[in-house]
């Protein structure tokens, strides 16, 4: 007796590979909007810093301060990462630009940052600016 070979029939290849497509359709976009997400990050990293010299300012004279140079801070051109194009202080303010390498859904857009004083100590709020909510991180409103 002759024995048939056993493998994949055709129908069987193809109902994997609409599977690998169907997967392959919902984790494209989803890895975008991660890498967007990465590169917003990177901008609160930069701004980090600058929340302290803010506070410095603050606690000092009373006030926020007006603009980077009053702050102690670079200018906000030169303030840059892969991603982001500039940080600006403003009375409280900190204005993330991003530009440079960043993907195009975000690229121009700005991510804001206002500090509130209380007591002893400045509370900071992020929102969103010119940014889609989608690519917010969850801290931000």
């Amino acid at each position: 007796m002759k024995s048939k070979s056993r493998g994949f029939t055709l129908i069987e290849l193809m109902i994997v590979v609409a599977i690998i497509g169907i997967l392959a359709a919902i984790a494209i976009p989803a890895y975008g909007t991660y890498m967007v997400r990465a590169q917003v990050a990177e901008g609160l990293t930069l701004a980090e810093g600058y929340k302290t010299v803010i506070w410095d300012y603050y606690s000092q004279h009373g006030v926020f301060p007006p603009s980077n140079q009053s702050a102690g801070a670079p200018s906000a051109a030169s303030i840059q990462g892969s991603y982001v194009h500039s940080v600006n202080i403003a009375k409280g303010l900190i204005t993330i630009t991003f530009g440079n390498k960043a993907n195009n859904s975000i690229s121009g857009s700005t991510l804001l940052l206002s500090a509130t004083s209380s007591a002893d100590s400045l509370q900071w709020v992020c929102r969103g600016g010119t940014i889609s909510s989608r690519y917010l991180p969850t801290s931000c409103t």
